[in-house]
């Protein structure tokens, strides 16, 4: 029927998470369809009642943009079994997702948002997005690594894609990437022999993570947004389905957010 959506594109569209998420909640029957336990690849129709957590999803949220700067040691995962979950440890007070991981060890920028369409867009590998990213390893580096990390790697079964590769000391080096294999910088510098010490993430984007402290989170401006948006290939939001205002979200931020995390 014309008038179907698959129920994880109607879940991620509502802004409360991204379409795989999507998945997840369903599989872990946290998902209703008028009452009913939904499941997996399931369609739905204009005027269905959809909870997830016993939450309906209804008309569009006001959005959130976050740029998070992530401590080493916190997990990108929203599971209550992981005690260092990034989501218990953010406590903001909506429902916000990430878009595009950092591993545990890893530090620096993260964007959070409950923006599903957006975050779809900068998910999808075709799009090569750049992720910025400043990385020191165990022991100098020469022209030969940088040439190599630059033009592209074999891991993983495939060849990363050739990127922007250049030294910024004796042992450490900026890396422009359009992609994000698992571990991919770790696994590219393991290639040449090299192993990772420390890797921060500074941009993604048009988004900079600037002199933000580490374990804190600013809302991304009006024109980064509509400049993320931009790169994203989407049209600028305006009236009710844009930014809440900064001063609107203030009250909140501070009466629901946990002391590890603070605005700028």
């Amino acid at each position: 029927m014309e008038d179907e959506t698959r129920l994880n594109r109607y879940i991620s569209e509502s802004g409360f998470c991204s379409r795989r998420e999507a998945d997840r909640l369903i599989e872990a029957g946290q998902v209703t369809v008028d009452g009913r336990p939904a499941s997996v690849g399931m369609k739905v129709r204009k005027g269905q009642k959809v909870r997830v957590d016993g939450r309906l999803l209804g008309g569009r949220e006001d959005f959130v943009y976050l740029a998070v700067n992530k401590p080493r040691g916190i997990v990108c995962t929203a599971q209550k079994r992981e005690k260092n979950n990034l989501m218990d440890f953010l406590q903001y007070p909506r429902r916000v997702t990430y878009l595009g991981r950092l591993d545990k060890d890893s530090t620096g920028l993260l964007l959070m948002t409950n923006d599903g369409e957006l975050n779809n867009r900068i998910m999808r590998a075709r799009y090569g997005h750049e992720k910025e990213y400043v990385v020191e390893v165990d022991r100098p580096v020469d022209e030969a690594f940088l040439k190599g990390m630059a033009s592209g790697v074999p891991i993983l079964g495939t060849v990363t894609r050739p990127c922007t590769v250049t030294r910024s000391g004796p042992r450490q080096f900026h890396i422009v990437l359009t992609q994000g294999l698992n571990r991919q910088i770790r696994r590219m510098c393991e290639y040449f022999g090299y192993q990772v010490t420390k890797l921060r993430r500074i941009r993604i984007m048009n988004i900079e993570l600037g002199d933000l402290p580490e374990g804190a989170y600013r809302e991304l401006t009006p024109e980064e947004v509509g400049e993320l948006r931009r790169l994203a290939g989407m049209e600028p939001r305006s009236g009710a389905e844009g930014l809440r205002q900064a001063a609107g979200r203030r009250t909140e931020q501070e009466n629901g957010r946990g002391g590890r995390w603070e605005k700028r």
